[in-house]
């Protein structure tokens, strides 16, 4: 915004800093200088004003930061008014505010018998530095000030707006109203507009006279035959004058100032200032009396500081006195001044200022923000305590990704079509009270609905897809037996009735290939589960028949015979195995999905950092498979367990790589196939010894008579 030096030199008496002096001088105080330019004999400054500052889109407010900083009295002009006393204003004219949300305030004055001319030399030149165009001494005295108080104000001819009525010939009659839809206004740059029930206007009986706190009509307008005029000052509703000007496309002087929330209390100083210029240039009496509707008046705050604050907000010590003064020059009241706080007063053009830090504020600017000394803060470093859990996610993301699977976030909420689905009991899950839609209406019971909702989008797009999720999931449990985790429940009381909520974070997985049938992908998740394992440093790990209980309701999801619990020692720490045909079919998923699901907080209580060191073997390696025919209720850890006893060291591994319970195989049995991989730390093992250890395995299983190797 553009400010004249020479007016601001005008309210001191003391000469002030060069033009590029001043503008550094604000530059560190308040506002950015943008750019200084010589006009004429005059120098422009155009001033970043920040958009909380209404009060400085002004001389006198820029005039009063000045004499603030400097140190300078600023002498602001005198008004004195002659008024006739013998009439009224208000036999001359009525004001109606139909909108009192959109307009906050309107007075109006009436000056009759005026002389339209040009204005004198002094004002025209004030007005071109500042980047307006003189018009003549009326209009000129309604932008100079507003230039100089920062109030827009507006000049009507008297003549030319309607009468109030048959009987009132001589009264005129404003009315402050939104638009009809359709109505059209003429603007004074004979510019035609047609507004909406979104603007404001100023109208008399008829039609429009300006659109309210933006651009006067030219059926009113000031020309060389006028001789009484309305002089207006109001107090418009920022965001009504903004949607007004977005709608029309115009930006003006009064419609910039307007935006910013101008003081309420500054219409009626601004009326008394352009009646005594206009006064001065045109003559004219001014009618007595000012009509003025101001339903809510506002007020000065009142802020109690501390006065410790100061110091330990800006980390320097500024002595009482100096804070008084710095407050006072910028026109707070100090209204006590106690031991240990001020109680301030906050002038009304300051609605910026709400807080005690907003006054530290004002006296850290003024004192000057560069005498603060850039001293680092001394205190102690100390280590921050480490987060286990964070940790072990990340481990657990980077080694999952290096496995080929991708992330993926979810949102924590399921519907109803899920909930049926996977068949869970509403009396355990969490409704949302208010959800966004139906698909939001419950926090999600476990990640795998939402895991398969993801396979179900992407399935046309992708041969195979490997996807992982870690995240929370949440429960409810009436069941008072169950243990309490501090970590992990919260109470709440409902009715007389406790209720548990249980969060907790489980981390999934799954893959789905075409080009690969099930089995395969449940040994290659199988596979990928005890790397992952591994890398945690457990070992302790082993593969159990599945077993339905009725605690854990995201059983329903897997196919029992296709799937296994995952066990760390003698604890349950999770679940992999195929999803159940019916799921698959009701969320419209082709092909077989293998998933794994385990408890991530019962994962890393086992997960360690210390790692085994095995050096690679020089020697190599030999596989041989074996099957073996088994009740159906036998556990595949106690054939596991068997064959290692009586392989002893040379077997280093043996794997399950297969289940089988369909044809050829009797009722009630199953065949279990394993991979046992022989090798000796020390030597090359023979084909004979090889032979021998295997033939010793299967003569010791066959000794149970329920135990049938398969040749």
């Amino acid at each position: 915004m553009k400010f004249s030096y020479k007016w601001l030199q005008s309210f001191f008496d003391k000469e002030l800093p060069q033009p590029k002096k001043l503008a550094e001088i604000l530059t560190m105080h308040i506002f950015e200088v943008e750019r200084v330019e010589k006009i004429g004999k005059d120098f422009v400054l155009d001033i970043d004003i920040l958009s909380n500052r209404a009060d400085c889109l002004s001389h006198i407010g820029v005039a009063r930061e000045i004499g603030a900083i400097l140190n300078l009295k600023p002498k602001f002009p005198k008004v004195k008014v002659k008024e006739n006393k013998k009439e009224n204003i208000k036999n001359y004219l009525q004001v109606e505010v139909k909108d009192r949300k959109g307009c906050l305030r309107y007075a109006a004055k009436i000056i009759k018998n005026v002389e339209v001319c040009p204005s004198p030399k002094w004002v025209q030149e004030r007005l071109r530095v500042c980047g307006l165009r003189p018009i003549n001494n009326i209009v000129d005295a309604t932008n100079y000030v507003m230039l100089e108080t920062g109030q827009p104000l507006h000049a009507f001819d008297f003549k030319k707006i309607e009468s109030a009525g048959f009987n009132f010939q001589n009264q005129k009659k404003i009315i402050v109203r939104r638009a009809e839809n359709r109505e059209k206004i003429t603007t004074l740059d004979d510019k035609t507009f047609y507004l909406n029930e979104n603007i404001l206007v100023i109208s008399d009986l008829k039609e429009p006279l300006a659109v309210a706190g933006i651009k006067g009509g030219k059926k009113a307008e000031i020309d060389k035959n006028t001789t009484d005029i309305i002089l207006e000052a109001a107090n418009f509703e920022m965001r009504t004058v903004r949607r007004g000007r977005q709608e029309l496309k115009i930006v003006t002087d009064a419609s910039l100032r307007f935006e910013h929330q101008l003081d309420r209390n500054l219409p009626q100083e601004a009326l008394a200032r352009v009646c005594q210029l206009i006064q001065e240039s045109a003559g004219g009496e001014v009618i007595s009396g000012t009509l003025d509707f101001y339903p809510a008046k506002l007020k000065p705050k009142k802020i109690k500081l501390k006065k410790d604050l100061p110091s330990k907000v800006l980390g320097i010590k500024i002595p009482d006195k100096k804070i008084i003064n710095i407050l006072k020059k910028l026109e707070f009241k100090i209204l006590k001044n106690e031991k240990n706080y001020l109680m301030v007063e906050v002038p009304t053009f300051r609605q910026d200022i709400t807080l005690p830090c907003d006054l530290v504020e004002e006296v850290g600017r003024i004192y000057g923000l560069n005498k603060i000394s850039t001293n680092l803060p001394l205190r102690e470093i100390s280590v921050p305590e480490r987060n286990t859990s964070v940790f072990w996610e990340n481990e657990i993301k980077n080694f999952l990704k290096e496995l080929g699977f991708i992330e993926t976030y979810n949102y924590s909420f399921i519907g109803e079509r899920e909930l049926n689905i996977f068949g869970y009991n509403k009396d355990n899950v969490l409704e949302i009270e208010n959800p966004l839609s139906k698909e939001y209406k419950y926090l999600r019971p476990s990640l795998i609905p939402n895991l398969l909702k993801n396979v179900f989008k992407n399935q046309n797009y992708f041969l195979e897809m490997k996807i992982f999720e870690l995240g929370r999931i949440f429960r409810k449990r009436q069941d008072q037996s169950i243990k309490r985790n501090k970590a992990a429940v919260q109470t709440l009381s409902a009715g007389r009735q406790e209720l548990e909520i249980i969060e907790k974070r489980m981390l999934s997985g799954l893959i789905v290939s075409n080009k690969n049938n099930a089995s395969e992908n449940f040994y290659r998740l199988k596979g990928d589960i005890d790397s992952l394992l591994n890398k945690l440093g457990i070992s302790d790990i082993w593969y159990d028949d599945f077993q339905q209980s009725p605690e854990s309701e995201e059983k329903a999801v897997w196919d029992f015979n296709k799937s296994a619990e995952i066990k760390i020692g003698g604890k349950e720490i999770g679940f992999l195995g195929e999803v159940s045909s019916f799921i698959l079919k009701n969320l419209e998923i082709k092909g077989k999905v293998v998933l794994f699901d385990i408890d991530f907080e019962e994962l890393i209580k086992s997960a360690s950092e210390e790692q085994e060191y095995r050096p690679i073997s020089q020697y190599p390696a030999a596989v041989r498979d074996l099957a073996v025919l088994v009740p159906r209720e036998v556990k595949v850890v106690d054939v596991l367990n068997r064959i290692n006893a009586i392989g002893g060291s040379l077997v280093r591994d043996i794997d399950l790589f297969d289940i089988y319970e369909g044809d050829n195989i009797p009722e009630g049995r199953k065949n279990l196939a394993f991979h046992i991989i022989y090798q000796a730390k020390n030597r090359t093992l023979t084909s004979v010894e090889i032979d021998k250890i295997q033939n010793k395995i299967i003569k010791e299983l066959e000794k149970n008579p329920d135990w049938e190797v398969r040749k």
